[in-house]
């Protein structure tokens, strides 16, 4: 009894399927993530090979697997070689191409690797560069990506920068899922139900209404809730601490004009001038 062509062309195709699962799974991630040059060429070649096998109901079905496994197995053996010798690895990947240097385009380089000023400039956008200007550096990847480095001066500025010490920054944690209090997780903080459920009464929220709910790395509960007409109530602690210490700084200045004795007046005059650094170091990190 002979298979119809219809379910032969569906037995083909689940089979190809389950084959190229274990394949793709075997060969590692960056296949699908960083496709190289050559890379590409395999994949598509392996996407035309497993159509005809879907399809070719006319043909040896083996045939085209075994095509399958050499063409997926091949990629393995260039992994390997290009292990053991960088001058095989930048034939097969390509080298980082420098095309924009000390802030001017290599034109020669651009031309080379086929790109038009057009293509340099939508991929600077995607780097959020969209001012020439302001580019020192960028390098073209072997896969396509470019990396851009800004000058000096139109970099961002970090604490470093402005000598400022911060305390590690630490992943948020999800103490909170879908209604339910993630205790493991929330055993790994140094708090507890009894101020989850506290900071919930001040954001006016219940457990239940919670879908995710996250504490960062500077004890501050995040909420998002079901119902996204709620508007939830800003945090008012760090606002809080920011107006105290800038009284305290007003409270001694004060008391520098309220005194009569020098020894005070430059010891509150001192303490207010700390307090004033201090304000202007952390007041970035509350003000939110």
């Amino acid at each position: 009894m002979s298979v119809p062509a219809w379910f032969e062309v569906i037995l083909r195709s689940i089979t190809a399927l389950i084959v190229l699962f274990f394949i793709t799974k075997f060969l590692g991630r960056k296949q699908i993530t960083q496709l190289t040059l050559f890379e590409y060429i395999i994949a598509i070649t392996i996407g035309s090979i497993v159509a005809e096998i879907s399809t070719g109901i006319e043909k040896n079905f083996l045939y085209g697997i075994y095509s399958l496994l050499v063409w997926s197995l091949l990629p393995l053996g260039i992994l390997f070689l290009s292990l053991k010798s960088k001058k095989f690895r930048d034939f097969i990947d390509g080298t980082p191409k420098v095309i924009i240097k000390e802030g001017k385009i290599q034109e020669d380089t651009l031309t080379k690797e086929k790109y038009t000023v057009d293509d340099l400039t939508e991929l600077l956008r995607k780097k959020n560069a969209f001012n020439l200007a302001d580019v020192e550096f960028a390098v073209l990847e072997p896969n396509g990506d470019l990396n851009v480095l800004l000058k000096k001066e139109n970099q961002p500025i970090t604490p470093k920068d402005i000598q400022l010490q911060v305390a590690p920054e630490k992943e948020a944690k999800t103490v909170i899922s879908e209604g339910q209090i993630l205790d493991e997780v929330l055993g790994e903080t140094v708090f507890n139900r009894a101020w989850l459920k506290a900071e919930l009464e001040k954001l006016n929220v219940a457990l239940d209404n919670v879908y995710i709910g996250q504490i960062d790395s500077y004890g501050k509960l995040t909420v998002d809730i079901y119902d996204d007409k709620i508007q939830l109530p800003n945090s008012q602690e760090r606002a809080l601490l920011l107006a105290t210490l800038k009284k305290c700084q007003a409270d001694l200045e004060l008391f520098t004009l309220a005194t009569e004795s020098k020894p005070a007046q430059e010891m509150y005059k001192l303490n207010a001038k700390r307090i004033e650094n201090m304000v202007n170091r952390i007041k970035p990190f509350l003000v939110e």
